[in-house]
């Protein structure tokens, strides 16, 4: 016959199996509970709960450097002037008046006279000068009908971002800008009637006629396309004038031997004969001149490029 202690173990097992098994079913109980309760009280379970958090190391700041470039208002003071010089201070309701109002609330508007010249058709920014504190002037070029041409000084104001302009004071008439001294050109070497000077004349005529294939009198790798819709009817060489000497040899010189040039063409059309000028670079190849690069103005220090 079994002992009361032998009886009593597996009894005493039973009863720890139980009681895990009531905390289970208490847990879900809770947990389904807190879930029904809503998201606050499932925050306050899982706030209740022990966790350890390190706290993050704070990103160092990132310098951000912004620079705002001072934008030139010559185009403001273009459409200004352009304004100003069409409105008339006895009718203000014009919209030109009104535009010229709005860009200088401050300033007066003119008052022609009856039989007065008919506005500027062309009216050009031509310099602008900035100074302190945002202010700027700048020089308006007005040609009248007839040929007159009159230089206005148009003080503006910008805002420190440079994005708005206000005409601060009136226009004033000033003398124009001076000529400015050149260098000599540094196209020294008269190019004699030859292979040279023949391949700028078909180079030119393929690309300013429409005439011939602008390809065939390129150096290899480069690129042009002949001026589309075509402008004229015919183009002959006047000048051809060079910087290097191999330009002006009898026989085109060795391969690869460059040479810069500026070609002076008369181009025509139904509308008459046009002088124009072209910088190019050729390359010699083959006993033959190629057309290496087009360019678009003419250096005057006769630098290499």
């Amino acid at each position: 016959m079994a002992s009361a202690s032998e009886a009593s173990a597996p009894m005493a097992a039973g009863a720890r199996l139980e009681a895990m098994r009531r905390r289970v079913r208490l847990s879900r109980v809770a947990v389904w509970t807190v879930i029904a309760a809503g998201p606050i009280a499932l925050a306050v379970a899982i706030a209740s709960t022990p966790t350890t958090v390190q706290a993050a190391t704070p990103a160092k700041p990132t310098a951000v450097r912004t620079t705002t470039a001072a934008t030139d208002p010559s185009g403001y003071a273009q459409v200004f002037v352009s304004a100003w010089l069409r409105s008339d201070a006895n009718d203000e309701t014009t919209a030109q008046a009104r535009l010229a109002h709005s860009m200088a609330p401050d300033v007066e508007l003119p008052s022609p006279a009856t039989d007065a010249q008919s506005a500027p058709p062309s009216v050009t920014a031509v310099r602008s000068a900035q100074h302190a504190g945002g202010a700027w002037t700048v020089t308006v070029a007005a040609q009248y009908p007839g040929g007159p041409v009159h230089y206005y000084a148009v003080p503006v104001a910008s805002d420190r971002t440079g994005s708005s302009f206000t005409v601060t004071g009136s226009p004033g008439v000033v003398a124009g800008p001076a000529r400015a001294s050149v260098a000599k050109s540094p196209y020294a070497v008269t190019v004699p009637e030859g292979d040279l000077s023949s391949a700028v004349g078909e180079f030119l005529t393929a690309y300013l006629t429409g005439t011939g294939d602008v390809s065939r009198y390129l150096a290899p790798g480069v690129h042009l396309t002949a001026v589309s819709p075509a402008p004229y009817t015919a183009v002959a060489v006047q000048q051809v004038s060079a910087i290097e000497e191999a330009a002006a040899a009898e026989k085109v010189p060795a391969d690869g031997t460059k040479v810069r040039v500026v070609a002076s063409v008369e181009a025509r059309d139904a509308t008459g004969r046009w002088p124009l000028a072209y910088e190019l670079t050729l390359k010699a190849r083959s006993g033959r001149w190629e057309v290496a690069a087009l360019q678009s103005g003419t250096p005057q220090d006769g630098g290499g490029r």
